[in-house]
């Protein structure tokens, strides 16, 4: 069997935060701004060519910092550029590029974690310290997994070293594929069996009702740190709530394709781009975000050995899985085709489409599908029917 890697990230707080790390903060973003500035001048993307060109000036003023520091540093730098480079030739960049954020990049030569034990070993300029971080339930999971990168992160709640953790798993070969078709307030799955799911999810309510309430604080409440607490708080609130609301979707759509070992998800990486409605649906549309319920139903159904694959969005709303041609409205978000008599709701369509492109990607055989079928045909869940006894894993 084929086999991928899996990453996942988790988070440990340190309990206590020693003197000298205020120290080792301020020194690093320093470098990475010398290195940042460097790249600008010179127009560097290559991290190798600017680790050479910038090591050796680095390495005598900073001599006592161990010298990995300085290669995190440079592809900190790099990567800071190099998003500057993009943003700038899309009009969204002006001026140099400056690195303000409490972070440090950390490789595995700089420190260690001991999951057992709760510490991690820290190298710094006045050698190797242990620091004790609080233990997470979610962290017991990790014990097999390989560790990686990982970013020390100071903020106003405290010191976070964020690990990079990976793992192989082997992926079982599809024999058939669920089409996911992602929508701002549902999910409806396309199913081989020829059902259809379709989950009421009602994350167009939820987001609305917070933007409201922040929007209601500015107005009424002056500039200030009560404001600021105020917007954090509903921030984190609907934070929260949709990563929950994220993970027991993904739950359910692996738990449904556990039996057929594929799912097949939309390309929806450029969709922002084509984002040109009115200011009210383009704020929607851009505070939904799609992408991170895909990556969670990505990385869930690796685990499980569930191949997960891609495809072209294009016109998967608009075209008859029957026979192929334009569908046309029927009547609010009905959809009838005029070659085959085919009609049906358009995120049923949606999903259709999408298996199939799947099946026809992969070359899974498949039957020849069935003829029009009625609205009726297919089953609506809402959110809350399902996750009452779920947990989010």
């Amino acid at each position: 069997m084929p086999s991928v890697t899996v990453k996942l990230t988790a988070k440990f707080k340190l309990k206590t935060i020693p003197e000298g790390l205020d120290g080792l903060f301020s020194t690093y973003r320093e470098i990475v701004n010398f290195l940042i500035t460097y790249a600008f001048e010179n127009n560097v993307t290559s991290f190798y060519r600017l680790k050479k060109e910038t090591y050796r000036e680095l390495r005598e003023k900073y001599s006592q910092l161990p010298s990995h520091y300085l290669y995190t540093a440079c592809q900190m730098a790099t990567s800071i550029f190099k998003s500057y480079r993009k943003r700038k030739r899309k009009g969204k960049a002006n001026g140099k590029p400056i690195f303000k954020k409490e972070v440090i990049m950390l490789d595995d030569h700089l420190f260690k974690l001991d999951l057992e034990k709760g510490l991690i070993k820290l190298s710094t300029p006045n050698g190797r310290i242990q620091l004790e971080f609080y233990p997470a339930k979610y962290h017991e999971k990790f014990g097999d997994w390989k560790v990686g990168q990982a970013w020390l992160v100071r903020t106003p709640k405290g010191v976070f070293l964020h690990v990079v953790f990976s793992r192989a798993v082997e992926v079982r070969e599809p024999k058939a594929f669920i089409g996911v078709d992602l929508n701002e307030n549902n999910v409806t799955l396309s199913l081989p069996n020829g059902e259809f799911l379709q989950i009421i999810t009602h994350e167009r309510e939820i987001r609305t009702g917070y933007f409201l309430k922040r929007r209601k604080i500015q107005r009424k409440i002056r500039a200030g740190k009560k404001r600021k607490e105020l917007l954090e708080k509903y921030g984190q609130r609907e934070k929260n709530r949709l990563n929950d609301l994220y993970h027991k979707i993904a739950n359910k759509i692996v738990e449904l394709a556990e039996e057929y070992c594929g799912i097949a998800l939309e390309d929806l990486s450029e969709i922002r781009d084509s984002i040109r409605y009115s200011a009210e649906m383009n704020g929607r549309l851009h505070r939904w975000s799609f992408c991170k319920l895909q990556s969670i139903i990505e990385y869930k159904a690796k685990l499980k050995g569930i191949k997960v694959v891609f495809v072209n969005p294009a016109f998967t709303s608009s075209l008859c899985p029957i026979c192929g041609g334009r569908l046309s409205p029927n009547g609010c978000r009905v959809l009838h085709c005029e070659n085959c008599g085919f009609e049906s709701d358009r995120d049923v369509v949606g999903s259709w489409n999408i298996r199939l492109r799947a099946l026809k990607m992969w070359g899974v055989s498949a039957p020849p599908e069935r003829q029009p079928m009625k609205m009726g045909g297919w089953k609506v869940t809402h959110y809350d029917s399902f996750i009452c006894s779920k947990s989010s894993g």
